[in-house]
This record gives structure tokens, C-alpha cells and sequence, in this order.
């Protein structure tokens, strides 16, 4: 049952994913972005933290321990700051397709550290739904291979960090609430990032934004609440592999809202692509999750 939970949890952090990609579109025009970063984490931080005290789950951080505290300021530090400052000064240096395809590799690299440090175990088969993922956004972004410089190596690093911080909560989301997870990441990560500006002069661009910026800050914070309480609540129940996957459901609803509402025309080769995320995730759901219960290659030996 919780299995299912989660799963729906994180089914709709790719929905509010796909909105949020579309919406930061406009809403970090004209806005520097780490000022953006820092603004919307902090927001979420407080809903959160608002969120513990209302439910009388203020207690749950009293008796944290050292080592628990330590745990959440790492996940904020390698989670929620240092890879937001790469991933937007690498896509200042490449093209947004190139960063997007690198970002959406992450699930690539969780199912090895999870492998590793969390021990799950992972069907053989996923290489399979790994491959059709990773072709779909491909076919998805227009993705074309023009080297590797400097942008690109910045949102790797990037994603890597990402990479490791999901595996990090997942581990911490054992013993720890998914709110209390989430106010750590959204928390310290926005004290890191204020050290960043306040080093980097820039402290004063968060005093001087106006009221529209204001409001578009608002407006994806709200998005970015949903995504990390559901994300985090959908973690806890499923593996780290599954839910990194899932999320990459985050894409085609990104281009279906550009399509509906920007008119951006949608090729056969990006219905194609979409058609194979679609594929490749309900595959790595299947074999990750339900590995033994739809064990198809176990069903066709039978019958021969």
C-alpha cells in the first residue's frame, strides 16, 4: 500500500514539475538567479517550517540528533545550493537542450550510487526502460551533440550533486519525516546561498526586487512547496531509482503546455520521443518496483 502511495506521490511531483519548468520560464526573466534560488527556497523553508509548528511536530526537531542535524545540512548544502549556482551558470554557457538532457541523465547515476550505498537491488532489465528514457528526451529536447565545454561540465557536476543528495534523503527519510527533510534541504540550502551572495556582493539585489518579481517569486514558490512535499513524501515508499525516473515524466508536460498554450509546434520526432518516455518510464516502475510480480521473462520460459 505505501508502495502505491508513493508512487502517486511522485507521479505528482512530475505533474508539478512539468507546470513549474513551464511557469520559471517567465518568472526568472529579468530576475538574477540566485537571487530567484534564494528567494523561493527560503519561502518554502517557512511553509514548511510553518507546516511542523501548525501539526505540533516542533518536537520532531528538538530531538534531533547531532548526527540527524548534520544530515539535514548536508542534504541542503550538495542538494539545495551548490548545484542550483552550477546548473544556472552552465546553462548561461550551452544551449538549454544540452543542459536539459545532461539533468534528465540523473536517474543513470542514482541507480548506481543507490546501488551502492543503499543497496538496492536492480533489475538487470532496466537498461531497457534506461535506454528508452534516455532516447525519448533526446527525440523530446532536440537534443545534438555538439562537444563538451565548460557549460556542460558545470550542469554535470550539477546533476551529479543532485544525484547524490536524492540518494542522501532517501537514507534520512528512514528515520526522519519527509517535511522534516524537506525544511532541511529548502533551509540550509538557502543559508548557503546567502553566503554565496552576501560574498559575491549581491546580497542588495534581494532588497531591490519589485512587485512584480515579487509576485512571480510567490507564484513558483508555491509550485516548488508542491513539489518538494510530495517528492519527499513519494521518496520515502519508493526506491530512489523509480523516482528519479518518474520524474522525467516532468518533460513532455512541460512541451504539451508549450504546445496548448505558447504554440509551439510539436514534430514527429518529439511525439515519438514522448511516446518512448512514456514507455520507459511504466518499464523502470515495472521492473524496479513490481520486478517478481510482472516477471514477464519468467512467463515466457514457462510457456516454452
Amino acid at each position: 500500500m505505501n508502495k502505491k502511495r508513493g508512487l502517486l506521490f511522485v507521479l505528482f511531483t512530475a505533474l508539478v514539475s512539468g507546470f513549474s519548468i513551464f511557469i520559471n520560464r517567465f518568472g526568472v526573466s529579468g530576475i538574477n538567479s540566485s537571487v530567484f534560488t534564494f528567494s523561493k527556497n527560503i519561502i518554502v523553508a517557512l511553509f514548511l517550517f510553518t507546516g511542523i509548528v501548525l501539526v505540533k511536530d516542533f518536537g520532531r526537531l528538538k530531538i534531533l540528533s547531532f548526527k540527524q542535524w548534520s544530515k539535514l545540512v548536508l542534504i541542503g548544502l550538495v542538494g539545495g545550493s551548490i548545484p542550483f549556482l552550477l546548473f544556472f551558470k552552465g546553462l548561461q554557457l550551452t544551449s538549454g537542450a544540452a543542459g536539459s538532457f545532461i539533468h534528465k541523465t540523473m536517474f543513470v547515476y542514482v541507480a548506481v550510487l543507490a546501488m551502492l550505498f543503499l543497496k538496492e537491488r536492480l533489475d538487470k532489465r532496466i537498461v531497457i526502460p534506461a535506454v528508452l528514457l534516455l532516447a525519448g528526451n533526446a527525440l523530446l529536447l532536440k537534443f545534438v551533440w555538439q562537444g563538451f565545454g565548460v557549460g556542460e561540465l558545470l550542469i554535470l557536476v550539477a546533476t551529479l550533486f543532485w544525484a547524490v543528495e536524492n540518494v542522501i534523503s532517501k537514507h534520512a527519510l528512514k528515520e526522519l519525516e519527509p517535511k522534516v527533510v524537506g525544511f532541511g534541504r529548502m533551509f540550509f540550502g538557502s543559508l548557503f546561498i546567502l553566503v554565496y551572495l552576501s560574498f559575491t556582493k549581491q546580497i542588495g539585489l534581494v532588497l531591490s526586487l519589485n512587485l512584480s518579481q515579487v509576485y512571480w517569486i510567490l507564484l513558483t514558490s508555491a509550485f516548488l512547496f508542491l513539489y518538494v512535499f510530495t517528492w519527499y513524501n513519494g521518496l520515502r515508499d519508493v526506491k530512489v531509482t523509480t523516482a528519479t525516473s518518474v520524474l522525467l515524466l516532468g518533460s513532455p508536460i512541460t512541451t504539451l503546455l508549450s504546445y496548448l498554450f505558447l504554440g509551439t509546434a510539436l514534430s514527429l520526432s518529439q511525439a515519438m520521443g514522448l511516446l518512448l518516455l512514456l514507455t520507459g518510464v511504466v518499464s523502470m516502475i515495472l521492473f524496479t518496483e513490481f520486478g517478481t510480480k510482472y516477471d514477464f521473462l519468467s512467463i515466457n520460459r514457462a510457456k516454452v
